[in-house]
């Protein structure tokens, strides 16, 4: 689902469906298609560079996202409270070793 700029065009012919809204036409969601998901998404990412990062550099981005996409499928509205998120987060990390050199 996106709205209906011209770039998402292209993008769409590689699902099974793809859906739009008019928000040209103020139109923001139509019985279940809406893009309200992925607005929220890009606000916590938003908030989160401007307020913690500050910076990102571009061969670092994907590791942004990931962590951003972590907290968002591992949030309070999903009743994952602290002790599930540390779980979570200690049981990907486990018997993994991180130095700079492989990071750079």
């Amino acid at each position: 689902m996106t709205d209906e700029h011209k770039k998402f065009r292209k993008i769409g012919k590689q699902y099974a469906s793809h859906e739009t809204v008019n928000h040209g036409s103020k139109e923001y969601a139509r019985g279940n298609v809406n893009t309200n998901t992925i607005e929220g998404v890009f606000l916590i990412f938003k908030r989160g560079m401007q307020g913690v990062y500050q910076h990102c550099d571009a061969s670092h981005l994907h590791r942004y996202l990931a962590e951003f996409d972590f907290r968002y499928n591992n949030r309070v509205a999903l009743e994952i409270n602290d002790r599930q998120r540390a779980d979570s987060i200690l049981s990907g990390v486990s018997g993994k070793r991180l130095t700079y050199q492989t990071i750079a």
